[in-house]
């Protein structure tokens, strides 16, 4: 069996891409440029093993174009005079440009005019983003697409095709357990080429049993891969626990026991659980105490379901850390469910007049919004007047616990208003 499985199950043509439907997909942007045959030098960023060596290939698959690659980092300036040459008597050529971000400026100026002329359709691949990595003059003459991590789902597609396709995939039969095929997904962090890599180990290690199969067990992968299945059950209650013990112990500020939960939804690969969830204990758990908390979290959970793992732990820990040494206040979500429970006992109860809208004809005549009173235009930029309707009158919802300097100022000034409005 030539090759590895990766090369192997390598696409053919635009559909059989695995994700980055937002660039194949039916009307997207690159498969209109190969269905209309207008190719243009492109840019492909993003993590590892997601699918930008499967583009340049399908592409060139679709354009009949033979394909080259090159690497920016190790192949010399000879070997791409080489491929231009062959460009020139060929009559196009598709080149797959690994690491352009690491293009020397001598193998820049020799490319620049390839791509003006159009001989080469070259299309640049890395893991840094071009917009900051790569020269204005190469940005300048390519388009510039940004890949989508594959999803455990995509991985599992993969996996499916490549035990079905008897041709590329295997010739003979194979077995896979649900729970393996579900380990190797979560555990390859979206890698699709360590994917392939994982299953390739496990199923050409494996003899055939008395059915003639081979029969590749979660036992099986977690040996090829050194690693265990540990939280990889991720519709299993194992999965919830330990998602809930991450969260209850950063609501009772134990740092340590917090990233050791971290730890394991981490070592599973689990980002996307890992990321909701901190999303959620930053406004239920930390909420007005630090709002500033909720900004990082935030933030940096945006960037790390951009980057991926291995990089991604850095912006985990840092977060599990602000998170579990926060000051802590649930008041808001509980002032919430105190309003949503009044509102499915009374109802939709009537807004007063004064605070409908009055835009529309006929509002006026109907009462609406006369007798509002503008707090903009009084001293305090507060007046005193009703907001809540007449049934509501009195209710208080909201306690502030006053466990961070913030919501300690929030408290003084719903004191001080309590205290106008009486």
């Amino acid at each position: 069996m030539p090759d590895n499985l990766a090369l192997r199950m390598r696409p053919r043509n635009i559909s059989e891409i695995i994700g980055q439907k937002h660039l194949v997909g039916e009307g997207k942007i690159i498969r209109r440029m190969v269905e209309a045959n207008m190719l243009s030098s492109m840019i492909l960023y993003g993590p590892p093993g997601i699918g930008k060596t499967s583009i340049a290939s399908a592409i060139a698959g679709a354009t009949k174009f033979a394909f080259r690659t090159f690497n920016a980092t190790v192949d010399s300036k000879k070997r791409l005079q080489e491929i231009a040459e062959e460009a020139k008597f060929s009559g196009g050529l598709v080149l797959l440009l690994d690491e352009i971000h690491r293009l020397d400026k001598t193998k820049q100026d020799f490319l620049l005019p390839l791509l003006e002329n159009g001989n080469i359709i070259m299309i640049g691949a890395t893991t840094e983003n071009p917009f900051f990595s790569v020269t204005p003059a190469i940005r300048s003459r390519v388009q510039i697409f940004e890949l989508e991590p594959l999803s455990n789902d995509d991985i599992k597609e993969a996996i499916d095709r490549a035990l079905n396709d008897k041709e590329r995939g295997f010739f003979f039969e194979v077995l896979l357990d649900d729970d393996a095929r579900d380990f190797i997904a979560t555990a390859t962090n979206g890698d699709l080429r360590s994917a392939y890599n994982s299953l390739d180990l496990a199923v050409m290690s494996t003899p055939e049993n008395e059915q003639r199969q081979r029969h590749i067990t979660l036992d099986t992968v977690e040996n090829s891969l050194q690693r265990s299945y540990i939280t990889m059950d991720k519709d299993g209650d194992g999965h919830y626990d330990v998602l809930s013990a991450l969260q209850k112990s950063i609501r009772g500020s134990d740092v340590n026991a917090s990233l050791h939960y971290a730890a394991r939804l981490v070592e599973a690969g689990d980002l996307p659980s890992l990321a909701r969830r901190l999303t959620v204990i930053a406004y239920e758990d930390i909420g007005l105490a630090n709002p500033e908390a909720q900004i990082h979290t935030v933030t940096a959970l945006d960037a790390a379901q951009k980057i991926g793992f291995p990089e991604a732990r850095i912006l985990i820990a840092n977060v599990v850390i602000d998170l579990a040494l926060s000051p802590k206040s649930n008041s808001a979500y509980v002032a919430m469910d105190a309003a949503l429970a009044d509102l499915r006992k009374s109802g939709n109860l009537p807004i007063p007049r004064h605070l409908r809208d009055g835009h529309y004809s006929g509002s006026k005549e109907l009462g609406n919004a006369q007798g509002y009173l503008y707090p903009h235009a009084y001293p305090e930029k507060w007046v005193k007047q009703q907001y809540l309707p007449d049934k509501l009158l009195g209710k208080n919802y909201f306690d502030p616990n006053e466990t961070g300097k913030y919501e300690r100022a929030l408290a003084a000034n719903k004191e001080r208003i309590d205290k106008l409005s009486q």
